[in-house]
């Protein structure tokens, strides 16, 4: 061996006892794959990633994605070795309250990792979403001179995450988008979490991948030598096909009692440690790293700053010589700190025609439309529904292998993958993403909008086709359930409008938001614009979540309270009656989040004679009424407006 080869293998053995330590210390966790990875770890983190772990948000750095998350002491052993800020402390740490090392890697809580994983397959397409935001980036901003974006996308997966679904949907997206910038690795060692892998998989994954127009190649995943020539091929490619490496690897290689078993994947093997340090030819000091270990990385690092040094002088060069380009980076790279206001926002969307009588999805795609021609970050897609959704970029062009600034993405009909690959933009954070299909299918892709929500992305799902109003559909796509699952997501902003000028403030609210996603629960039908209110009272009301939409005459006997198509029925009852009031609230999340000043000044805690209405199910609106009108069964296949008598949603059962 080299002597490369000699230390990168010291180094695989070190990072093996990190983890049996750390997992051996807190009696948690999973040894199977960073044990069973630690030389393509070596290699990856010692030779093949453009990286600067002193610079760890260097715009133009490779990106690395541990899709199966659970095998997280791979990820933090490799970050400490080569050089992030993490230490052997936070290794120690490891799945410990407040530590930077939890059980599965997070988004935002430690250096290094690019994206939350965890659920298998999640990482995979969160890869597909950095490939195109890298190919958009590259499109929009490199110039013939310098190339402000060329790096490449790295992912590793196991046997799990090719079981999911997820998965095939995303790769099938990256071989038509032909993203050449994308590397997987799988980490193919035939075993899951229960048994041996062939009890549930016999594809050929090789195949299977080849078909979906991969460049897919093979290699025994403890061979230094071949490691490396892999995934220098893979790195130095042409191909515009995304490539596939698969490594044969011995699961939690290095505990002869439980490798090549089910065993090896959890913390089984942590009680043969002691003996499997002493094979591993470490010392009986726990969480050990050599100093030559150290050293090599540190060396590797020194000469990767000074690669990040270059780019970053010609970087300088090219701001200075494309003022236009460098504005529009800069907009898109600090949005999170520098976007602009809500107030700001609703002035680039004119106020609608007193005859609107649009559905909130043609309102809310008039309005994002309004918006993207300021915002050079946002971005969109749908699930072969952008005729339904209207939710497509105008003039804005397609993003495909033949125009890779286009700005609507195809996703065909893959929701899960849309949402993780969307949350894949949003992690690079330079574009925003919005994606947009039927309600109903929200079911489909909650996985992915919950870890949107838990890493805090600032992206929007635009979903349509609402409620019983689908009508003639059937039950199979009336959501009736859908919105109160939705509202049940942390972090997950909900907003249900009534009409076209709260559909507007919607989008303005999603899109000024920059700590979180947003869910955009739009109209199918069209819904008559609420003239006795005037614009601006639903639109600056919709900023904060709910506001009166109608003052009671005389002393306040009865408060309504409406979200979306519902606010005409409660108009109706409110304008019918003295004494009472019409709440319009759009958002519960946002509503709570206002001053109790002003939650007691829309809903007076001292009236407690409270109804609220809305088309779908009933029990999260008890928390502000004490009567419910909703839909709490499953609708029929009927034209809407006897779908809406028949489940009583109506004024009627809001007067008296």
């Amino acid at each position: 061996m080299t002597n490369n080869n000699e230390i990168l293998q010291k180094a695989a053995n070190e990072a093996r006892g990190l983890a049996i330590d750390a997992i051996n210390a807190c009696s948690s966790g999973h040894l199977g794959l960073p044990l069973g990875c630690a030389e393509i770890g070596a290699v990856l983190f010692g030779e093949i990633l453009k990286i600067d772990p002193k610079n760890p948000s260097w715009l133009n750095r490779d990106k690395f994605v541990l899709s199966a998350g659970h095998g997280s002491m791979f990820l933090y052993s490799w970050l400490h070795i080569s050089g992030y800020e993490l230490s052997v402390e936070d290794i120690k740490n490891f799945r410990q309250k407040g530590s930077k090392t939890p059980g599965h890697p997070e988004f935002g809580e430690t250096v290094g990792v690019e994206a939350t994983s965890g659920p298998l397959g999640q990482g995979v397409a969160n890869a597909v979403g950095m490939a195109i935001s890298e190919k958009m980036a590259a499109a929009t901003f490199n110039t013939p001179d310098f190339k402000v974006f060329d790096h490449k996308i790295w992912c590793l997966a196991g046997d799990g995450c090719m079981q999911e679904g997820i998965s095939a949907e995303a790769a099938a997206i990256a071989g038509v988008q032909k993203l050449g910038n994308l590397v997987l690795m799988y980490d193919s060692n035939d075993v899951t979490l229960d048994a041996m892998a062939d009890k549930t998989m016999a594809e050929d994954t090789a195949m299977r991948f080849e078909s979906y127009g991969w460049e897919v190649s093979k290699c025994d995943g403890h061979d230094i030598d071949a490691i490396r020539r892999a995934l220098t091929a893979a790195r130095d490619s042409q191909s515009d096909k995304p490539k596939l490496v698969i490594f044969k690897t011995t699961i939690a290689k290095g505990i002869p009692e439980v490798e090549n078993s089910a065993k090896g994947h959890g913390e089984g093997g942590a009680k043969f440690a002691d003996a499997a340090r002493k094979g591993l030819g470490l010392p009986e000091q726990k969480f050990f790293v050599s100093d030559a270990t150290y050293k090599f990385f540190d060396e590797a690092a020194k000469r990767r700053a000074e690669a990040r040094k270059q780019w970053q002088e010609s970087f300088v060069e090219w701001q200075r010589e494309n003022p236009d380009l460098a504005d529009k980076l800069d907009k898109c790279l600090n949005k999170k700190t520098n976007r602009p206001s809500a107030e700001e926002l609703l002035k680039l969307v004119p106020e609608f025609p007193a005859e609107d009588k649009s559905a909130t999805r043609a309102s809310g795609g008039k309005a994002m439309n309004d918006l993207a021609k300021a915002l050079p970050y946002m971005t969109t897609g749908a699930a072969d529904l952008y005729g339904s959704t209207k939710n497509y970029l105008k003039d804005m062009g397609d993003f495909s292998p033949e125009n890779r600034a286009g700005r609507n993405i195809w996703f065909g009909i893959r929701e899960h993958a849309m949402g993780a690959i969307s949350n894949g933009i949003a992690y690079c954070g330079i574009f925003e993403p919005s994606c947009a299909t039927f309600l109903t299918f929200a079911g489909y892709m909650l996985g992915s909008i919950r870890v949107s929500a838990l890493s805090r992305l600032p992206m929007q799902y635009v979903f349509t086709h609402d409620s019983i109003g689908v009508g003639m559909d059937g039950p199979t796509h009336q959501p009736v359930e859908m919105v109160s699952i939705l509202r049940c997501i942390p972090r997950l902003d909900v907003i249900r409008p009534a009409d076209s000028e709260e559909c507007a403030a919607a989008w303005v609210a999603a899109i000024s938001r920059n700590d979180g996603p947003t869910a955009l629960i739009l109209s199918r039908q069209n819904l008559p614009l609420q003239t006795s209110i005037p614009a601006q009272t639903k639109r600056l009301g919709t900023l904060k979540g709910a506001y009166v939409a109608k003052k009671e005459k005389g002393d306040l006997k009865k408060i309504i309270i409406a979200t979306g198509s519902e606010l005409q029925w409660a108009m109706k009852a409110g304008v019918a009656e003295d004494g009472t009031r019409v709440v319009s609230m759009p958002s519960m999340e946002i509503f709570e989040r206002q001053s109790d000043a002003y939650k007691n000044e829309v809903l007076p805690a001292s009236c407690k004679n409270r109804i609220a209405i809305e088309a779908g199910i009933s029990q999260p609106w008890y928390k502000y009424a004490a009567k419910v009108v909703g839909t709490d069964d499953f609708g029929f296949s009927a034209d809407a407006p006897y779908l809406f008598e028949a489940f009583g949603i109506s004024e009627k059962p809001l007067l008296g």
